[in-house]
């Protein structure tokens, strides 16, 4: 049975070496670490890839024993004015590293968030700073950062994990906290996890409390996602013309097992653009409504009436000569 506590905090990294998945990414950081030098960084790539807990190790390896002292992380989402910039991270960089260290480290996760004016007094900041502090900035979209603050960092682009890193990972964990895995769960939590090895570790953790064995049925149901295998079905429904059998799939899915909308039609997509029955005219068109649907969704539209429309214009699409 799982431990208390939270296993993503628990299984973090604390060295480069234990990073899994990026493996030129740190390798490189470890010859910064070698040289004892290191330039403004900028980390990008979705979530749960590894960038807070590269630059976080990246410390720990660079200082030692002092690297607490010599590293402080700020959230940029927390405060996105100009003032966070002007008092907390200008203050932070203008005081001197402590131990024998020759610089201090920033690490500004979700820098993206920061207003224009914001980056703009930031940019002045690493320039007038650059002896005593380096920033590591972190962002999902570099093209949100501008141009003068990506001219002044090495960049780094974090990819999604693979299958094989996050199975591996997986497999770690559960011989440590001593249960079971079966082997159609790791391609349940690969599924769920896209890439991200925090979703990745929180499905597990979830199956894991409801039994000492983690089957697939336990991963999809803690996790509130269909089985790949139930939206092909209902895709193929719609598109075979029986819209009343393919609204009680829907249902089905939205109401007794609680998936939300907006997941079932992250599914869908993942679904339609990885088929291969699905001739490359067909796919275009049901994507092309994903897209609408998704859209009108995120404007405020009613749910229901949108999944419903949805799925009649599959029906329509399937039926069309």
């Amino acid at each position: 049975m799982e431990s208390p506590g939270i296993w993503i905090e628990k299984y973090r990294p604390h060295n480069l070496s234990e990073v899994a998945g990026q493996r030129e990414i740190v390798e490189r950081l470890q010859s910064y670490v070698k040289s004892r030098a290191l330039p403004h960084l900028l980390f990008t790539g979705s979530a749960g890839v590894g960038k807070t807990t590269c630059a976080v190790a990246l410390a720990r390896e660079m200082f030692g024993d002092t690297w607490s002292m010599n590293f402080r992380e700020l959230n940029a989402s927390d405060e996105r004015g100009i003032d966070v910039v002007r008092n907390q991270i200008k203050q932070f960089a203008r005081t001197s590293p402590l131990g024998d260290a020759t610089f201090k480290i920033l690490f500004l996760d979700e820098a993206d968030a920061l207003t224009q004016d914001a980056q703009a007094a930031l940019r002045r900041t690493m320039e007038n700073y650059a002896e005593t502090c380096r920033f590591i900035l972190s962002c999902n979209y570099s093209s949100k950062i501008i141009d003068p603050i990506q001219s002044r960092c090495a960049i780094y682009r974090f990819r999604p994990l693979d299958d094989a890193a996050v199975t591996e990972e997986m497999r770690r964990i559960a011989e440590t906290e001593g249960i079971i895995i079966e082997e159609n769960a790791y391609a349940a939590i690969t599924y769920i996890a896209q890439g991200d090895m925090r979703k990745a570790i929180n499905a597990l953790q979830g199956a894991a409390i409801v039994s000492d064995v983690v089957t697939a049925e336990n991963v999809y149901a803690i996790t509130s996602n269909a089985k790949p295998e139930e939206i092909e079905d209902l895709v193929s429904v719609a598109l075979s013309g029986d819209f009343e059998t393919a609204e009680r799939t829907l249902r089905a899915l939205m109401y007794d097992r609680g998936i939300a909308p907006n997941e079932l039609l992250n599914q869908m997509y993942r679904t339609i653009s990885t088929s291969e029955s699905l001739n490359r005219k067909l796919k275009v068109s049901l994507i092309d409504h994903l897209g609408e649907t998704d859209f009108r969704l995120s404007e405020g539209a009613d749910a229901d009436i949108q999944m419903d429309a949805l799925l009649a214009r599959f029906v329509k699409t399937g039926l069309a000569p």
